[in-house]
């Protein structure tokens, strides 16, 4: 439909031909997986629903002339390390040509990093970080196998994107590979598997991914493809916007279930034109309490403050985009600074309470300050070190506590005011 084409050209514009998508398309998987060799192993989930999708996915690669040899469960929420060492184990045992993950974004993480573990070896520690799969590879002349990606979820944007999250569950600490190795060559999203999708993952899932645009486009402030990531997150914000309270209210609507798979894709897309920052940063170190798309989502307002002196313009288009919807009555033209930010974080909160949605970390059962510390911990870990480069206010490990630790406690307690702007700071020390 035409409300589409815009989220649809974007898209074509990031992958090409190389991504089938769209309500219906998973019946033509078959031809994606034809070509690396006749051998697949099927990685998959396993979800209500989920039987009669594998069926069409057996059924179509079937009909390609590709044998499925082997099939390996997926991996579990947050994909835990321990998911992905039985994956890396099992491929091996099983030598396929090719890949297929089916699942949501933690399968499909956990499979891109298996497969790293199965070609390249050595310990999941070493490859956490930025580029560091690209260097063994070079190192060792080896070649990861090919990958296809078959998304069930609009959230992370995994299927297109060169990010593998993995979390030690025991530490309740999520830690990323980077690199663009581990991009799946190709990818399909069949938006009609979302239909009926539960409520909480359906916000957590295009909150993720709404989440992905407005921190791009936060850290893309005043660089070269400024231009490039407003056009992307633009989109992405706006179907959340728009369509998340339409899913909610009736969870089998069509074009609202569209809307968001583009919007998440186009997550997706941000993510690979820029980074993330401070609340995916935070999100690492509350696995254990709620999913990572709730975590940013609701970890965002607060670093939108903390930003705001050096995002007017990316928060003029974020707020515009809420004020259409009704989320905000203020002046944004008239803002200046820590005060726009001010009333744009207001308006993210006031759209998240439309949703239910939480808005501090107090809702969340089982916080304790312990994650607090945590969290503030891992910000000054090295292989997180890019999170904190990304951020538009860019802090050192040294400035951690001093900024981060009001952001967290305004999170906790809901009062914005908590949060110290560095500029401010900075300032009253001249003085």
């Amino acid at each position: 439909m035409a409300e589409f084409e815009t989220a649809r050209a974007l898209l074509h514009e990031f992958k090409g031909d190389a991504y089938l998508y769209g309500m219906g398309v998973l019946e033509r998987v078959g031809k994606w997986a034809t070509g690396p060799g006749r051998r697949v192993a099927l990685v998959a989930d396993r979800f209500p629903g989920s039987e009669a999708h594998l069926a069409a996915i057996r059924e179509s690669v079937m009909r390609a002339g590709v044998e499925i040899v082997g099939e390996v469960k997926g991996a579990g929420p947050n994909a835990p390390r321990e998911h992905v060492f039985q994956i890396a184990t099992e491929l091996a045992e099983i030598e396929p040509d090719l890949v297929i993950s089916f699942g949501g974004g933690s399968t499909i993480d956990a499979t891109k990093a298996a497969e790293v573990l199965r070609t390249l070896g050595g310990e999941i520690d070493e490859y956490f970080g930025t580029g560091l799969v690209s260097r063994k590879i070079e190192e060792s002349g080896k070649r990861l196998g090919p990958h296809l990606a078959i998304q069930s979820a609009a959230s992370s944007g995994a299927h297109l994107t060169k990010y593998s999250n993995i979390t030690d569950m025991k530490r309740g600490q999520k830690k990323l590979i980077v690199d663009e190795a581990i991009v799946p060559p190709r990818a399909v999203f069949d938006y009609a598997v979302t239909l009926g999708a539960p409520a909480a993952l359906s916000a957590d899932g295009a909150l993720d991914g709404e989440s992905h645009a407005l921190e791009v486009l936060y850290g893309a402030a005043g660089k070269p493809h400024e231009a490039q990531v407003e056009r992307v997150a633009r989109e992405a914000i706006r179907l959340v916007i728009e369509y998340l309270p339409r899913v909610l209210t009736d969870p089998f609507d069509r074009e609202g279930r569209e809307a968001l798979g583009l919007a998440t894709d186009l997550g997706g897309y941000a993510i690979m034109l820029g980074g993330t920052n401070g609340a995916h940063l935070t999100s690492f170190s509350l696995v254990d309490i709620m999913s990572h798309g709730r975590a940013c989502a609701l970890m965002n307002p607060y670093y939108t403050v903390f930003f705001a002196p050096a995002i007017e313009r990316p928060l003029r288009l974020v707020g515009g985009l809420f004020k259409a919807a009704g989320y905000t009555g203020a002046d944004l033209d008239r803002l200046r600074g820590r005060e726009l930010g001010l009333a744009v974080a207001q308006a993210m909160i006031a759209f998240a309470r439309r949703i239910s949605f939480p808005t501090t970390l107090v809702e969340a059962p089982g916080f304790t300050e312990a994650h607090v510390s945590r969290a503030l911990t891992a910000a000054r870990d090295p292989q997180l070190k890019m999170k904190l480069e990304n951020m538009p206010v860019p802090l050192t490990a040294e400035m951690v506590n001093e900024y981060m630790g009001p952001i967290l406690e305004a999170a906790r307690t809901g009062e914005l005011e908590r949060i110290k702007n560095v500029q401010d700071a900075e300032a009253r020390r001249v003085v």
